[in-house]
């Protein structure tokens, strides 16, 4: 249905300031009828009814795709008169995984018959929440955006409630695609560490939620709370580089109970550093889970069973309102570690609707160049190139395994208009690196292969990688456009480039195929691609997944990459490599368990690696969930 004309975008009657909260409250008469609210904000919002916590969660979106969410209150409301309270975070600083837009709430209380019981109008009443530190403004990290600062001395002195004002604005509005997060009961932590001034506690397990806490000072105090995935330095690593994974708490003397609804944590530990003697009474997190279903399977194999559910957890705590690359540092949406995670969730959840809102989100971005953003949805100047090409590939196997053609048939245009991109910038047969400061030629966190971050990199070198990707794109995009009936014919491109491929950057004394056209370098991931992309085949092909199955000296691929290579050699011949495929992945995720993981690392250096910010969950190293399912055929 989507929203009424009587409800209107309101806001503070003061000039819009970024990293800001205000709450916005009315009344409502419920009679015993079942009740509604549609709610959307920028940027995000907690909701109360009488003074309990209803949900929260902003779906991240665009000005152009504004996303509401639609849920029943009924279960909150009494008879006679409620309280409805709106308490809205408005960010306004783009980041990686937020497109700014201006501070605003609009919402609607009606029931079963569609009447409108109550809504947002200018008047209604708000205030700014003093409580926090308003125009803070300072990030997490660059992909999360803001932390907060809390102050418990200021609840008894916050301002009156005064009109607000209408935001003069015009947005497409769009039901949100998927369904709202559980949240559950707070996760049972252990004291693991106590020294002078500071207190560590374990949950047990990485673990993705709000941060809740009591705690009772014998005094006002200022307290820091620290979250992270390890203890590799006996503390949770609270700063690395610029980042700053911690919030600041200002307690009133007595009883300061605590629950922030508005950001995720991604975390196994938190301290919290105190000046004047307090009490913990609890201190932990309340679990949000997308809800669904898993598939069960059973292994004969005790280590492919760990490896599996392991695999499987770590998808779980790595989707929320889309698949995200992971819950502690970054929590964003990219298309190349978005392809892992769907690939690996039809097989762990057979389930359609969660990864085609996450396909069709990313088909929303709108870069000037025509390529996908680095994230989505962000409206920062960057972009990976070949992250671009990956999404071909899950738009296609969406389309096979959902046998849902509507997708791909709305999208289409877009398609088109990406592949265009790399079409048009052909040079004598291939697509030289992109040069621009925006552009980022990453394909891998390898050496050699990782490009550099914010610089210019001009075009005189021409990589194989993203070559090999966009054969494997036109490829893919020959499939999708048979399957919806589009008639499109990419043979002749393929052909081409290929045959281009094979004469710029095979290496005919190895029988491999060289990095780039420096030819220093040569990796496992160029050569798995070209077998995939058909450049290779025949006898070259056996040739080279005989090297890559064996101890050789080229570039290894990392965990996001090595389906690649499992892909390439099962390719060639699936009995022959069968088993060392899943031996491999027992090799490379054994270290990981018999560690202590409770999910898989971005990298096999886990913590330690990027400067000591290494993701000890992942959603790209969840692949072993397709592998086991697909080979072991349980």
């Amino acid at each position: 249905m989507g929203f009424s004309e009587k409800s209107e975008w309101i806001w503070l009657n003061e000039p819009q300031q970024n990293d800001s909260y205000a709450e916005f409250v009315t009344e409502f008469n419920y009679t015993g009828t079942p009740l509604f609210i549609r709610i959307s904000v920028d940027s995000n919002y907690t909701l109360c009814i009488n003074g309990a916590f209803v949900n929260s969660g902003q779906y991240p979106d665009f000005p152009y795709y504004k996303v509401y969410d639609e849920f029943e209150i009924t279960d909150y409301c009494k008879n006679g008169t409620n309280n409805i309270s709106a308490t809205v975070w408005y960010y306004g600083d783009a980041n990686m995984s937020y497109y700014p837009g201006n501070a605003a709430v609009r919402f609607e209380i009606f029931d079963g018959s569609g009447e409108i019981i109550s809504c947002s109008a200018e008047g209604m009443p708000c205030r700014k929440l003093i409580t926090y530190e308003n125009g803070r403004r300072k990030n997490i990290t660059s992909q999360l955006g803001f932390g907060y600062a809390y102050d418990f001395t200021k609840i008894s002195g916050l301002p009156e409630f005064s009109p607000s004002r209408r935001v003069d604005q015009k947005l497409p509005l769009y039901k949100r695609p998927v369904k709202k997060l559980t949240v559950g009961t707070s996760v049972p932590s252990t004291l693991v560490k106590s020294e002078e001034n500071t207190l560590i506690f374990d949950l047990g397990r990485e673990e993705v939620g709000y941060l809740t806490f009591k705690i009772l000072s014998e005094k006002a105090q200022t307290v820091n709370i620290s979250y992270g995935e390890h203890l590799a330095d006996g503390r949770v690593r609270r700063i690395i580089g610029s980042r700053d994974f911690s919030f600041d708490f200002t307690l009133k003397k007595g009883v300061n109970e605590y629950v922030n609804y508005f950001r995720r944590l991604g975390l196994r530990y938190l301290e919290i550093t105190f000046s004047a003697p307090l009490t913990v009474e609890y201190l932990s997190v309340l679990p949000t889970v997308y809800p669904l279903s898993k598939v069960q399977r059973r292994f004969k194999s005790e280590l492919h069973q760990r490896i599996y559910d392991t695999s499987v957890r770590t998808l779980e705590l790595c989707m929320h309102d889309h698949y995200e690359d992971c819950p502690w540092r970054e929590q964003a949406l990219y298309a190349m570690d978005g392809r892992n995670q769907i690939l690996c969730g039809y097989y762990a959840f057979n389930e359609f609707t969660f990864p085609r809102s996450t396909l069709y989100l990313m088909s929303k971005d709108d870069r000037a160049d025509g390529l996908l953003s680095i994230c989505t949805p962000t409206q920062l100047d960057l972009t990976i190139p070949s992250f671009s090409l990956h999404y071909f590939t899950e738009i296609y196997e969406y389309s096979v395994y959902s046998k849902d053609l509507t997708l791909a048939k709305e999208i289409l245009p877009k398609l088109k208009s990406v592949l265009n991109v790399f079409l048009s910038r052909m040079k004598n047969g291939l697509v030289p690196r992109f040069p621009d400061k925006c552009h980022w030629n990453f394909y891998e966190w390898s050496e050699n292969l990782s490009g550099t971050l914010g610089k210019e990199s001009g075009s005189a070198i021409t990589d194989g990688v993203l070559n090999l990707l966009l054969s494997i794109a036109l490829s893919n995009m020959q499939k999708t456009c048979e399957l919806i009936g589009e008639k499109a014919d990419y043979t002749p491109y393929i052909e081409e480039l290929n045959k281009k491929i094979n004469e710029i950057f095979f290496d005919v004394e190895s029988g491999l195929y060289c990095d780039d056209t420096t030819k220093t370098t040569k990796s496992e991931l160029v050569n798995s691609l070209a077998i995939l992309s058909g450049a290779a085949d025949g006898e070259r092909a056996e040739k080279i997944s005989a090297v890559l199955a064996s101890e050789n000296a080229l570039t290894r691929v990392t965990l996001s990459m090595a389906c690649f290579k499992y892909d390439a050699l099962l390719k060639v011949d699936k009995e022959k490599y069968r088993d060392y495929v899943i031996k491999n992945i027992e090799n490379r995720y054994l270290p990981q368990l018999d560690a202590g993981a409770t999910s898989f690392w971005e990298t096999d250096l886990g913590e330690a690696d990027f400067g000591n910010a290494g993701s000890l969950c992942h959603g790209w190293s969840a692949m072993p969930v397709y592998y086991l399912s697909t080979l072991l055929g349980t």
